[in-house]
Order: structure tokens, then C-alpha cells, then sequence
């Protein structure tokens, strides 16, 4: 690590005050965008989405339990994948610690990937893991939400990812996305978010990005080459 300025805890307490200045608007920021973000037009979702879970197939709606507010991580895992995506393992291990408090505010949080059930749930056992997940087969659901790409698509370099077209590297892709189901049973699309709008739900790159070296990642073939899946680590 390159050489640091150090100065007196007067000279620090200065410059840490600057500092606070640039995190409270920040702060603020966060909050505006948030509100654009909940202020959002929503889209109804008609088409039949079925998926297969730990006690066989269940509706779009049924994803959502006993609550109004539904969030899917999309999870990477291929149909013929032997695992899971060590990166959304990653973010799974970070978001587990939220299972047991988002149901206090009308929220149920599952994953859904492309894999079989039986693979998934394998998976999610041998990670310790106690998230719903859902597989969503040939549903139509990873590829309707951009984070599933035929060979045709990837060929093409057309695959529209994180609301862009671009070239993509492989048939699964991260992302998130939220829905509201009303009185009635509706169910209507309300957010999603991709590749680096996934960064603040991972509480552990939320940590690094307090330390001296910070992610630590420059140096690396992609940022992201250091993760292991927690079983895998030296």
C-alpha cells in the first residue's frame, strides 16, 4: 500500500468534517433518488409465469406468500451448471441476514434462477442457506427480465442488458427486481436494477468500501476475481 499522509487528530478532524459535508449530500441524494425510484409507473404482469419449487409448481403470485411486496434476486445458475454463480453467492450470503425482518414490513425476498429445482435446492443446502428459491424453467421469466440470453441473442451482440444493448459474455446474468400485488391479485412490475445497482445491497462491499485499501480490486483480471464461494475460501 502506497505511503499515506498522516497529520494531527486537529488536521484529521478538519478534514474529516469536509468529509461528512460530501456524505450528508450524498445521503440526501440517496433519499431523492429513492423517491423517484417509488414513484416509478408500474407494468401488470399478464403473461402466466409458472415456476417449481421446494414443494412443486407454483403462480407468479404464489411467490409472494402472505405479503404485497415482492423482490426476486436473479440468481446465475445454468441449467446444466454443476453450482451455483460464486458472485450472487456473494450477494445471497449478504442478503440472508434481511430474511428474518423484511416480512415485518410486508416483504418477501426469494431467489429464482434458470437451474432445476433440484440443483438449486442441492445448492442451497451445501451453502447453509434458507431463501426461497424458485427454478423458472422455460417460463419465459429470466429472459422477459434481461438476465437470460439465448446463444442466438449473444451471437447477435444485440442482448440488451441493464436496459442497454451490449455484448454479454454468457447466458446468465445478475439482477433484481421488484413487484406489488394489490387486493385483487394483481401483480405488477415495479423496479428492477443490474450489474452495479446491485452494489448497495452487499453488505460486505459496503464494509471494504470503509477500509484504507477499499475493495482491493485494481490490480485483478476483473474486480470481482478474489470471491469464492464461502465453502471455498483457503
Amino acid at each position: 500500500m502506497a505511503e499515506h499522509r498522516v497529520v494531527s487528530r486537529s488536521e484529521w478532524i478538519e478534514a474529516r468534517e469536509t468529509l461528512l459535508g460530501v456524505e450528508k449530500d450524498l445521503t440526501r441524494l440517496r433519499d431523492r433518488v429513492s423517491e423517484r425510484r417509488r414513484a416509478l409507473p408500474w407494468v401488470r404482469i399478464d403473461k402466466p409465469y409458472m415456476f417449481e419449487g421446494a414443494d412443486g409448481p407454483v403462480s407468479m403470485g404464489d411467490l409472494f406468500g402472505e405479503k404485497s411486496q415482492l423482490i426476486v434476486y436473479h440468481f446465475m445458475f445454468g441449467p446444466d451448471w454443476e453450482e451455483g454463480c460464486p458472485s450472487c453467492s456473494f450477494w445471497i450470503d449478504n442478503l440472508e441476514g434481511a430474511l428474518p425482518h423484511l416480512p415485518h414490513r410486508d416483504v418477501h425476498l426469494v431467489a429464482v434462477s434458470k437451474a432445476p429445482i433440484g440443483k438449486l435446492l442441492a445448492y442451497r443446502k451445501r451453502m447453509g442457506w434458507s431463501i426461497d428459491w424458485y427454478s423458472a424453467g422455460d417460463s419465459g421469466f429470466n429472459e422477459d427480465f434481461g438476465v437470460t440470453f439465448s446463444p442466438e441473442v449473444l451471437a447477435s451482440g444485440d442482448a440488451v442488458y441493464n436496459y442497454r444493448p451490449q455484448g454479454f459474455s454468457g447466458e446468465q446474468a445478475p439482477g433484481l427486481s421488484v413487484f406489488f400485488r394489490d387486493a385483487g391479485g394483481a401483480v405488477y412490475h415495479t423496479y428492477s436494477c443490474y450489474a452495479r445497482g446491485l452494489d448497495s445491497l452487499n453488505g460486505a462491499y459496503q464494509l471494504l468500501d470503509l477500509v484504507p485499501k477499499g475493495r482491493d480490486e485494481d490490480g485483478l483480471k476483473w474486480p470481482m476475481e478474489w470471491v469464492r464461494r464461502h465453502d471455498r475460501y483457503e
